[in-house]
Order: structure tokens, then sequence, then C-alpha cells
């Protein structure tokens, strides 16, 4: 009987990692070219990834029940899997919410943000393929404290895009939408943050 191949989880996550990093290009280029008829099919892409990535999880989940020996604790590979996925679903939400909210254009710098998202994702895309040579990986730490810094950047955005919202806008629904949206944007960065940090935490747990 053939030898079932070792399930490697630690691709398993890079994947996941490199479906979030793709939707966050997707949803910076449908925010810079903003097309409100069009939009819907463009973001399809995100949502094709987002249940890639569900896929992903629940393969990744079985294998763990199975596995004999996995290669750090079962519970952390779980819950990395499990905030990077959350980065992705956030992304494929906030699409819906454009949608869903009827936003007929971006207010300034919404693409800043999200060039901000784009950032943190591709930091957690990267950190994550460098998880598994972490004792020797002249990159991975370098990553992490990028991400931290785009999480403050974003932080200090999020409350001047906020103010600029109640400052200047005039229409109480307009006032009501963006608040949403703006407070979305900021949780997809605080996802990215928390994949990071817990990547953090399981180098210093396994050194």
């Amino acid at each position: 009987m053939a030898r079932k191949k070792q399930y490697d989880f630690f691709k398993a996550m890079e994947h996941l990692a490199d479906n979030a990093h793709q939707a966050a290009e997707i949803l910076a280029s449908l925010v810079r070219n903003y097309e409100p008829a069009t939009f819907s099919l463009e973001a399809e892409k995100i949502n094709k990834l987002e249940k890639e990535a569900d896929t992903i999880v629940t393969e990744l989940t079985n294998e763990l029940y199975d596995a004999f020996i996995t290669p750090i604790d079962r519970e952390d590979i779980l819950v990395i899997s499990e905030r990077i996925d959350d980065i992705l679903d956030g992304i494929n939400g906030v699409t819906y919410l454009f949608e869903n909210l009827v936003i007929e254009k971006m207010r300034p710098e919404t693409d800043v943000f999200v060039d901000m998202i784009v950032t943190a994702a591709k930091g957690v895309h990267t950190a994550t393929g460098e998880f598994p040579k972490f004792k020797h990986s002249k990159t991975l730490k370098s990553m992490i404290d990028e991400v931290n810094t785009i999480e403050s950047e974003a932080d200090r955005l999020y409350s001047r895009l906020k103010k600029d919202l109640f400052t200047e806008e005039k229409d109480p629904i307009e006032v009501i939408k963006w608040k949403e949206i703006y407070e979305r944007l900021e949780a997809i960065i605080n996802n990215s943050e928390d994949a990071v940090d817990i990547i953090d935490g399981m180098v210093i747990k396994n050194t």
C-alpha cells in the first residue's frame, strides 16, 4: 500500500496568506479604479479566493485531527491559520459593504488606507513563508515589525479620516456608511497585526 504523503501544514498556512495578499491587491485596484457598475464582477475574484481559503482551513483542520506528529503544537497551527483567514474574510466582507451600502464614489485617502492593507497582507504572507525557517531567517523579524508599524500608521489615518468625516460630511447617511467602512478597513489591518504577533509568539515559544 502506498504511504500517504505527509501533509505540509506550513505550506497550507502560506497558501492562506498568499490568498489574503492577492485579495488585498485586488481590493486596492477596485478602490483606485472604482466603478459601481462593474464592482461586483471584479469583487467576485476576492470571493473565490475566500472560498478557496475556507477549503484549505477545513482540510488543514481535518489533517490536524489525523496527524500523529505536527511540526508545532496543533493549537498554534490552528490559531495562526484562523487569524490569516480572518484577514481574507475581512477583505471579502468589505467588498460586500461597498456594494450593499451603495457607495457611489470613494472618499479621499480611501486608497491610502487600502494600500496599507496591501502592505500589511504582504508582510503576513512573507512572515508566514519565513516561519518554517525562523531559526535562520533574516527577514521574519523585520516583516513582523513592518506590519506592526503599518498598524500604528493605519490607526492614525483611521482617526484622522473619521474626524474629517464627522467634520466635513453634511449627509448623515454618508456619515453612517463611511464610519462602518473605516471601521472594517481598520479591522483588517488589526487582524494582520494579530497574525504576525501570533507568529512572533510562536517563534519565541519554539526557540
